[in-house]
This record gives C-alpha cells, structure tokens and sequence, in this order.
C-alpha cells in the first residue's frame, strides 16, 4: 500500500507556518490565480505592504525618521509603532503605505527596554537596588515629565516585569531591564526608584530592545541600510537587499489566533461583508469571543483583523451564522475577483438587461413580463419600499383601533357614571336635615319661642347709663 507522506508546514512562512495544524472545516472550494504569497510579491506592492524595524538612532525625533524614510522609499505614507525620545535608540517599527493600517495595534502592544539609572547617592549593597526595580511592578501612577509628547496629567500604567542587570557601586550606575505597557515613562520610573531607595536618582541611557512581537534580533536595519537598500535597486535593479531591509505586514500577524477563507469570499470582506461561517475553510485552536484574530487567504495574505463572535468549539459544531465581525481591512479592494451576484436571480436580471426586458439599472420598463413585475421585490426601489411601509402602517393602524374599540367596549360600566361629588355632597346633608326634622319635631318648635323671648327680655332691661 503506498502511503502519502504527512506535510511539514513548520517551516511555512508567515501566516501559513503549521498550516496542517488547522481544523479543517471544509476542502470544498475553487482556487484562484489571483494573488500571491506575501514574499513573492511583486517589488512595488512589496514596499508598499511592508514595514522595517528599523534601529533608531539618537538626536532625532521619531517623527523625523519616518519623514526621511517616507522620502527615501518615496511612498505616500508612513507610520510608527509609538514615540521614541530623541535621545532612545533601539526598535521603531516603521509601516509603509498599506501597513500604516496597523500601526494603532502596534502602539499598544507591549514594549521592552534596557536602561542605565544614576543614583545620587551610595547604597548598601546591589540587593537594595534589585529589591527597589522588582517593587516597582504592576500598576503604578505616573505623571509624564515636563518634556513631554502628551498631555502631563496622572495616569496608571502596568509594569509586567523588571531586572537589575548589573550594578557599579563606583559610579553608582545601574542597568535593568523592564517589561511594561505602551505609554510607560522609564524616565519617570527612574526617579520614583530613586525616591523609593531614599537616595534620588535620574535615567542616563534608555534603549528599546523589543516592540510588539519584533526585538533586536528580527531583522533590525539601520538608516544606512534603507538609503542603500533604495540606491541599489534604483541604480542596479537589485532588488535583494530592499527585500531584506522590508519585511511583509504579515510578519507583525503571527502571535493572533487565524481564519482562513475560500479564495471567492475574500473579495466581498475587502468590500465589508460579514465573515460568514460557509466561507471558511481552516481555523485555529484555541479562539475565544470577543478576541482580536486575522483573516487569511489559503496563500497567507491577510485580508482584515476581526473580531471574533465564535469559539472553536462553536465553529466545529455549526454550519452557519457569522464568525467575526470585521475590525480593519488590511487587503486593497478588487486584489482578487468579485464572486458576488452570481446566483440564479442575479443571473437572470443581468440576462434580462442584456436582451432589453429591463433597464440599465435593473428596473422595470415597458418591455419587462408582467410574471417577474409580480414576483420581483427590488428591495433598493424607495417607492415599493415606501409602499409597503404605508401598507403595513395603515394595518397595524386598523388593528390599534380595533383592539382600542374592544378594550373601550369591555371596560365600559354596566352602572351610570358617578355625579359630581359636591352635587352629591349637598344632595347627603339635605337627606340629614330632614331626617333630623322628622326626629326632634318638638325640639325644632321649641327653638323660635326661645329667641323670641330672649329679644323681648333684652329690650325691657333699664338703660343703667342714662342714671
């Protein structure tokens, strides 16, 4: 019996690096010509979706490097994975044109450095300082310094973890190394050290040894690497050393969880569309809700980052809904053929405008059978759309009034409605009075007898103020 040998794909490059790791959720699909293996692009569109990691050197400001490197490479855009002060060297990950589309992922990723703090004072021993460096981890507030890119109000920023390197007591410089969050001042963090230790202290030298997924030893160039990368090409048409200096954007994708799509979906999601479980072919373990994942075509380009709305255990076990819900596109629209509006209906309309039954836009004239005017719903037409809105407003309407007539008709009192309540207040006292009247008859006679005599004996007293 022969045997097919399994595929090695640990050597694969980029995005499609363990390919034969991927759950299979279907092998049914047509591949296209279009496209190509991110490093086998042509040179243009190369440089254009590339990115250097470049070593920045000391005194110019990170926006002036990616100003010189914008001219130097003469493209239109450039962008940075965050700032570095003038005087830091070390990892500026440059994006060209089509990469700029990353840069805002790039800028909160996690940042490593190594730098030299100066103690004002003695210590103890290199303990004290190790201690001092290792405190100072997790969330700590820092107000930015008065030299500053950003606005200096108090903010948290998370260390993950720091080091001592090497401590000389002589010179009471030390060198660490710190793993923190974008947008974490070491300048900062060395004088908080420097409180903490009671001695004071400043930074002296301060260098970024990692940028996201990309440290010092992944290809890092220099300034001098890019001018003569471009001089080359442009004098020799070597395009060798371009390529090495630039790297495809994929590379910055590889740490994110991945979706490989049919080579006819990839199109429509350039366009927006939503990232439709039939169109997937290949996903990966270990995808949770909500969690940032790249969308790639079976030749490792990226198409977009998404987010995904479905686990892997969800997608093993459904057969359709949407998947992610698209975060940026990455791929430039139309790389590959639309594979859109090919269905049975679309066939049919664009057959009928080509023999005239409708019009250039797909509406009915005088030409088009009355069997598709009945069966047709153009969901775009305002008026049939407005039509239908009437319809539907005026049955809801009818309905409201009927079911308001019954409610009336049900609620309705079998007694007459009450009177007003001061008529039935006086109508009560009267009923009282007379009732008294028939009670105390005597009582009643009795009363104007009294006030008459009570007058009368009034009138005979003597008039004591006349004597």
């Amino acid at each position: 019996e022969s045997k097919v040998a399994s595929l090695d794909t640990s050597q694969w490059p980029l995005l499609l690096k363990n390919f034969d790791k991927l759950n299979i959720r279907t092998a049914h699909y047509t591949p296209l010509p279009n496209g190509s293996n991110p490093l086998k692009r042509s040179i243009q569109d190369y440089v254009r979706t590339g990115f250097i990691n470049l070593d920045k050197p000391a005194n110019p400001s990170s926006h002036e490097v990616v100003a010189w490197i914008r001219r130097i490479l003469r493209v239109e855009k450039t962008g940075h994975s965050g700032t570095l002060d003038p005087k830091v060297t070390g990892c500026l990950i440059v994006c060209v044109d089509r990469a700029t589309r990353l840069v805002k992922s790039q800028q909160s990723a996690g940042k490593e450095y190594v730098g030299i703090v100066r103690l004002h004072n003695a210590i103890e021993n290199e303990h004290t300082l190790a201690r001092g460096i290792e405190t100072l981890t997790g969330a700590l507030f820092q107000r930015p310094p008065l030299i500053a890119a950003v606005k200096r109000q108090l903010r948290v920023r998370t260390v993950y973890e720091s080091k001592l390197i090497e401590y000389d007591p002589e010179r009471r410089l030390g060198i660490f190394w710190v793993s923190c969050e974008a947008g974490t001042y070491i300048r900062t963090l060395c004088v908080h050290l420097g409180l903490l230790l009671g001695v004071g202290g400043q930074m002296q030298e301060l260098r970024r040894v990692r940028s996201g997924v990309l440290g010092e030893r992944d290809n890092l160039v220099t300034m001098h690497d890019v001018l003569d990368a471009q001089w080359q090409y442009d004098h020799n048409k070597d395009e060798t050393y371009l390529r090495r200096v630039i790297y495809p954007l994929e590379k910055l994708l590889v740490s994110h969880k991945r979706l490989v799509m049919k080579d006819s979906a990839v199109n429509a999601i350039c366009y927006g569309a939503k990232i439709m479980l039939p169109g997937v072919l290949r996903y990966e373990d270990g995808i949770e809700m909500n969690q940032d994942i790249v969308v790639i075509t079976t030749k490792g380009e990226a198409i977009c980052i998404a987010t995904a709305l479905m686990t892997t255990a969800v997608i093993s076990t459904c057969d359709h809904g949407v998947v992610a819900k698209i975060k940026r596109v990455i791929m430039e629209r139309d790389t590959y053929p639309r594979k859109w509006g090919l269905g049975p209906k679309a066939s049919q309309k664009k057959m009928m405008i080509q023999k005239g039954l409708l019009d250039k836009r797909g509406k009915a004239n005088d030409s088009t059978p009355s069997d598709w005017k009945d069966g047709y719903v153009d969901y775009r037409c305002e008026a049939s759309l407005t039509d239908g809105l009437n319809d539907n407003f005026s049955i809801f309407q009818r309905k409201r009034e009927d079911s308001d007539s019954d409610a009336a008709a049900a609620s309705a009192p079998s007694t007459p409605l009450a009177e007003d309540p001061k008529k039935e207040k006086e109508k009560k006292k009267k009923k009282k009075e007379k009732k008294q009247k028939l009670e105390h008859p005597a009582a009643e006679a009795a009363e104007p007898a009294a006030e008459t005599e009570g007058e009368v004996g009034f009138c005979c007293w003597p008039d004591w103020t006349a004597v």
